[in-house]
């Protein structure tokens, strides 16, 4: 039974700061409703941008080094071709 009593004065001194902290907050808001509305708007507009161009930078990367990987595959392969080639017509040395 203690141990609800505890239990009991834990929960209502977390009411009273949660409650304190409210009336805290809205006694010193720097700006009205509406204020605060209209900029928690703006900020999320702002963050919405960035956002937007920040995955069109990551497309634009991600293209590049697509291109980048493809322009080395091809090469590689250009390389191996020509290897291949060139060994299959010089002469076996006897080892």
């Amino acid at each position: 039974m203690a141990s609800d009593n505890g239990a009991g004065s834990v929960m209502l001194a977390f009411l009273v700061g949660a409650v304190a902290g409210a009336a805290a907050a809205l006694l010193y808001a720097p700006a009205a409703g509406r204020e605060t509305r209209e900029y928690l708007g703006e900020k999320a507009r702002e963050g919405r941008d960035r956002a937007t161009d920040a995955a069109a930078k990551g497309r634009d990367v991600v293209k590049q080094g697509r291109e980048t990987l493809t322009t080395a595959i091809e090469r590689g392969r250009e390389a191996y071709q020509q290897a291949r080639s060139s060994a299959s017509g010089a002469p076996r040395e006897n080892v």
